[in-house]
């Protein structure tokens, strides 16, 4: 969940620090806090509970001198609430040493007793402070940080990212990581660790991925990566896509606005080279081979929140294009309820960050178990596509919102190329069958700049229910998870009751919810492709009607027959219905964008979430 930063380099650490941390904001924004060794050797630290801004106005207050040498980090509260005392970084050895984490140490508590039994002393209530004064006690022992850290993650359970500095060896940052992100960054005389690669793109565009239970040590010009037995490891530079600009505003006036508009170049970005002369070709699957996807006799999607949802709207496609089963689970349940799955099971997962630690945990069950695993993710270098057999890069580009849009409609979008390849490779649609959706598939960017022009419309409907405490969302077929999506944004962003049913269950119970006044968003089939399905839906809006409530149609352009039962219609350009789910949930992801503005809510970093998942 956290954001850390670290680096060694010139005397503009601060400016490092600072800058990245506001980079990963998205993360935490608990407390925040930096550790800086100054050019005299000299330890400093300056930590804040609130957001980064709180932070910033401290070192103006109270400037701490610079140096070549620091560690940053901004938090997502676990153990102890969001205090100045359990911000990070924690201290060690008298005050020489500081440590800062992101995830959870399972054994903290067996460990604080022993140091307490010996005599040490805690300032804060987090399990972090528990590993800085554990790595004082080794340093004391070992004089050396690279021997003293080692011995330490050797004794720690759970999971965990952790970067140290201490003052006696200036010029030096130590991390290790498990089942954590933690991502190298290499410079010109400077070299830079982070939780992802925002931390220092600004800087750097060279990265390399740290593998599980690995040790890094940085100075100014080397990198050293070992395992937890101190074995050198060999690891891998790529380049990060993107640049520091991506993560910017860029005027906008929030990054959940920048990044609801750049859906249409996220769908093209990912579609880019996988569609060649009306062929799909996805590259990243010949890790399999041709023979071994027609041998896939079941598909399991997994993911969380969102991705999940991603996942339910592919199933429809994925089943109706392969002729495969497909299941969808939410990752957190998956390993626990001891699947069926063997070597012909294929585990797709989906995480945006890559890191989401309840998929990740789900993949490794799933590659233990002899099932092949593919992963659809969006972030370069993250842990899960590593673990995977194969992965799919959504090229989104970095989504700093915590509440998810151009990840939610580029995931589909990769999601349906898989689709169309398993169907090319199993030969259960024709060429021209593949080819007509794909040109449905290339017509999406096109429409998602279409929709985006009701944001005028939304807008006025947002601050019109600013007051509204309910809100229901009713779907049906690839409707009914755009449904869910939608309430989740709303819950997300304005910390409102919504919920998103099946359109059929609303007989079934959720019809007692509706009483006079109560908003329901529908999102209504195409008349043209789903007649039946489009009469039983505009069937379901009388029904709601003749109980008081307040329609809101998504329904597609031309659509007249919802115009006498709804109280707002709000258009979608045409599509194939497999499609009409990458634009329905569109006016949805901005009704939750304005009904939060409306009520003066913080759109990018709503309460108590974070970006990345990253613990259990």
């Amino acid at each position: 969940m956290c954001g850390i930063v670290g680096y060694v380099g010139s005397d503009k650490t601060l400016e490092v620090l600072v800058g990245g941390l506001r980079r990963l904001e998205y993360r935490g924004y608990d407390s925040a806090g930096v550790a800086v060794i100054d050019g005299e050797g000299r330890l400093a630290t300056a930590k804040k509970a609130g957001k980064l801004v709180k932070l910033t106005d401290e070192l103006l207050a109270h400037p701490i001198n610079d140096g070549g040498t620091g560690i940053g980090h901004t938090r997502w509260a676990t153990h102890g609430g969001p205090t100045d005392r359990n911000a990070h970084p924690h201290l060690g050895d008298d005050g020489r040493l500081a440590l800062i984490h992101n995830g959870i140490i399972e054994n903290f508590s067996a460990l604080k007793d022993e140091l307490l039994a010996e005599g040490y002393t805690f300032e804060s209530e987090t399990d972090t402070e528990v590993a800085a004064v554990l790595l004082g006690r080794e340093y004391r022992a070992t004089g050396d940080l690279r021997s003293a850290f080692l011995g330490v993650v050797g004794q720690l359970e759970g999971a965990f990212t952790l970067l140290a500095v201490h003052q006696d060896e200036p010029g030096l940052v130590v991390g290790a990581r498990r089942n954590s992100p933690l991502v190298i960054g290499l410079g010109d005389g400077e070299n830079f660790l982070g939780s992802d690669v925002a931390a220092f793109v600004e800087h750097t565009r060279r990265a390399m991925a740290i593998g599980q239970d690995q040790m890094v040590a940085i100075t100014a010009d080397a990198v050293e990566v070992t395992d937890f037995d101190g074995e050198p490891v060999e690891t891998e530079e790529f380049d990060v896509a993107w640049d520091a600009a991506a993560g910017d505003k860029g005027g906008w006036p929030s990054f959940m606005a920048k990044e609801v508009t750049e859906q249409p170049d996220a769908v093209a970005n990912t579609i880019r080279g996988r569609i060649v002369d009306g062929v799909v070709d996805v590259p990243e699957l010949t890790a399999f081979g041709d023979e071994a996807l027609s041998a896939i006799r079941r598909v399991i999607i997994i993911g969380c929140g969102t991705a999940a949802y991603a996942g339910l709207v592919a199933k429809y496609a994925i089943e109706n294009w392969a002729g495969v089963p497909v299941e969808v689970e939410l990752s957190h349940e998956f390993r626990y309820r001891d699947p069926v799955i063997s070597d012909d099971t294929l585990i797709v997962s989906i995480s945006q960050s890559g890191e989401t630690m309840d998929t990740l945990m789900a993949v490794k069950y799933a590659r233990e178990a002899g099932a092949r695993t593919l992963s659809i993710c969006n972030t370069q270098g993250a842990t899960i596509p590593r673990e995977s057999d194969a992965a799919i890069y959504t090229h989104a580009g970095p989504e700093v919102a915590v509440a998810s849009t151009k990840a939610f409609v580029a995931q589909i979008t990769a999601l349906y190329l898989f689709g169309l390849h398993l169907a090319r490779v199993r030969g259960s649609l024709s060429a021209d069958q593949i080819g007509e959706q794909l040109a449905e598939l290339e017509a999406i960017p096109a429409k998602l700049s279409s929709v985006l022009g009701v944001g005028e419309s939304i807008r006025t409907l947002a601050h019109w229910m600013s007051d509204t405490r309910s809100v229901l969302f009713l779907g049906r077929h690839v409707g009914y998870p755009v449904a869910m999506e939608g309430a989740l944004k709303l819950k997300e962003l304005a910390y409102i009751h919504a919920e998103g049913f099946a359109a059929g269950e609303l007989k079934h119970g959720p019809i007692a919810l509706i009483e006079p006044g109560q908003p329901v968003f529908v999102i209504v089939p195409s008349p043209r492709h789903s007649a039946l399905l489009h009469a039983k839906v505009v069937s379901n809006i009388q029904e709601i009607r003749a109980r008081g409530a307040r329609v809101i149609a998504i329904a597609e352009e031309g659509d007249v027959a919802v115009l006498p039962f709804a109280d707002e219609v709000i258009r979608i350009p045409l599509a194939a219905p497999l499609f009409e789910p990458i634009l329905a949930v569109v006016p949805l992801q901005l009704f939750a964008m304005e009904l939060s503005t409306a009520k003066g809510l913080d759109v990018d970093q709503p309460r108590n979430l974070a970006k990345s998942v990253t613990v259990e």
